[in-house]
């Protein structure tokens, strides 16, 4: 791992912190208890990619949702620069995370197929 890699691995996992916080701090009850998944940034550490649980909120809520974190972006990146002591944060984009959905239709399959072998292990 190179010493880039390293500094934005750190970076991520900073802003895997202080994002919740910044939302926290808002009044919209839309987005101040949003559960951030993960946090991607780009390779010059100037762009990141927030990913949020999508579990509680429906398809219109996330839209909602997604339109006022971008309106509140600005706020997020200058309460990351206050709170870490940065010169500069990154610009944010918001997502809804996929993989979470993914991840247990995955587990759903594998109990199907363990169940369906269980079946014809016990007809033979």
């Amino acid at each position: 791992m190179t010493q880039e890699e390293i500094k934005r691995h750190r970076v991520e996992s900073v802003l895997k912190e202080i994002i919740p916080e910044a939302l926290a701090t808002l009044d919209d009850a839309r987005i101040n208890s949003l559960l951030v998944t993960d946090v991607v940034c780009s390779r010059g550490r100037s762009d990141a990619k927030v990913y949020l649980d999508k579990s509680f909120l429906n398809e219109a809520e996330q839209r909602e949702a997604l339109k006022q974190l971008r309106m509140v972006a600005g706020y997020i990146q200058n309460h990351c620069k206050q709170s870490e002591g940065w010169f500069k944060a990154p610009r944010f984009t918001f997502e809804f995370d996929e993989q979470l959905e993914k991840q247990s239709r995955m587990e759903e399959l594998f109990k199907q197929i363990a169940a369906r072998k269980k079946g014809a292990d016990n007809e033979s």
